[in-house]
């Protein structure tokens, strides 16, 4: 991995994790954040299921779209910001567990582009079973903040 062009990058990825109202929405939270590396959990409940039970695609998209861009974050400066410009997502099985766990790690840091890729995996009784893979592309937007 790179060196790490922002030391504050877990305060600030933590804070704009925390302006985004679609992630409260869902129930998500981001309990792990390292250089490269972030993890997003959602618990299974009834606000984001589908017809047949399992979390919609939709949720399944969102968690891995927003574990890739915090885990691009994490080596961008710190008067930067990142916007996902392209993903790519296979669901590969049912999205049904206890909770969800979405895995985003940088893959190729880039001064203008960051390759990001995020699984995302069912948790049924502490068994994981993979139910997306995700190749992403983010872009950094350099001395653009976040709206706040």
């Amino acid at each position: 991995m790179t060196e790490i062009a922002n030391p504050d990058f877990a305060v600030d990825v933590r804070a704009s994790f925390d302006r985004q109202g679609a992630m409260h929405l869902i129930r998500a939270a981001l309990p792990v954040v390292e250089h490269g590396y972030t993890e997003i959990h959602v618990p299974h409940w009834d606000g984001i299921l589908q017809q047949h039970g399992f979390v919609h695609g939709g949720v399944v998209g969102m968690i891995a779209d927003s574990a890739g861009g915090y885990a691009a974050m994490t080596v961008a400066p710190p008067a930067a910001s990142v916007l996902t410009v392209e993903y790519k997502m296979n669901l590969m099985a049912p999205a049904n567990g206890e909770k969800l766990v979405a895995r985003g790690q940088v893959v190729r840091p880039g001064r203008t582009l960051i390759v990001v890729k995020a699984e995302v995996f069912a948790v049924n009784s502490g068994k994981e079973t993979l139910c997306a893979l995700m190749q992403q592309t983010i872009m950094v937007m350099q001395g653009k903040t976040e709206k706040t």
